[in-house]
């Protein structure tokens, strides 16, 4: 089966032909675009494959056609224009910014993505799309890299991407920074909404028994949720039920030898397990 980025160049290619927003709206709809173009560049941005260049090249250029042509059709259209400045064209300026960064990783391999998410002079969107496909690469001589972006100050998008990152590297014993990210980021609230999930998806992972203190105080202080993958007291129900064989006293459950807490737990943790190659990327503007 041919990759899905053939098809998503395809669809771009029936854009490109669309000359009013309504029209541009129905081909957008119709070929699913947003949804094929993110599946699309996310497979392809996970290898290195040099027989993928051609195409990442046509698509990056179809992209970068279509931001030229589209503002020039919403001038024409004026008032119907709205949907296609406002939705439209910035989610491919997104979609462009992905492609660069796949095309370079096929081109130049994490090397040349390290030195884009570097350059200060480069768009964040770009810089940002370039350090989440090296977290898909996830390359040895990367995680310095990484490791710089586990502090509160950085931008929080490049700081959960690094969180996210730090599963893959189990001999580096990321353990300790993550947590020490945690506990600065604790008392700032969307802050932590944003990141507790990633930096507890890799602590999973890496399943670092240095950390059960940091989850038997997590049973008590963390926040909840009805899922677990945002459920801070879960993970740490979870974890410490891995590393000492008991359902531990925590604030979700009353009674922890209740009939269902067993199941409940059983269930989390699969979901958990399911979800530990899972990068969650967010719009950067």
């Amino acid at each position: 089966m041919a990759p899905l980025i053939y098809r998503f160049a395809e669809s771009l290619r029936q854009l490109l032909v669309c000359d009013d927003p309504a029209a541009i709206d129905a081909c957008w709809e119709q070929e699913r675009l947003e949804t094929v173009g993110w599946q699309a560049l996310g497979a392809a941005s996970g290898g290195t494959d040099p027989a993928l260049v051609p195409v990442l090249d046509e698509v990056d250029g179809l992209l970068l056609r279509l931001l030229d042509r589209v503002p020039l059709i919403a001038r024409r259209a004026e008032r119907d224009a709205t949907r296609l400045v406002t939705f439209r064209q910035p989610e491919l300026e997104r979609l462009q910014h992905a492609a660069a960064a796949a095309l370079v990783a096929h081109r130049f391999g994490p090397a040349g993505l390290a030195a884009v998410a570097a350059d200060p002079e480069a768009p964040l969107a770009r810089r940002y799309h370039a350090f989440l496909t090296l977290a898909r690469l996830h390359a040895a001589t990367t995680w310095p890299l990484f490791r710089r972006y586990l502090v509160p100050e950085a931008h929080h998008a490049f700081v959960g991407v690094a969180a996210e990152a730090a599963r893959y590297y189990p001999a580096r014993a990321p353990a300790p920074e993550l947590v020490t990210l945690f506990d600065e980021i604790r008392s700032d609230v969307p802050l932590r909404t944003f990141l507790s999930p990633r930096i507890l998806g890799s602590l999973f992972v890496l399943a670092d028994r240095g950390t059960l203190p940091f989850y038997r105080e997590l049973l008590v202080t963390g926040h909840t949720d009805s899922d677990p993958e945002r459920c801070e007291v879960t993970h740490a129900l979870v974890m410490v039920r891995r590393f000492t064989g008991a359902v531990a006293p925590s604030s979700k459950f009353t009674d922890r030898r209740a009939g269902g807490v067993a199941g409940y737990l059983d269930e989390a943790e699969a979901v958990l397990a399911h979800a530990r190659d899972a990068l969650h990327p967010v719009a950067v503007l």
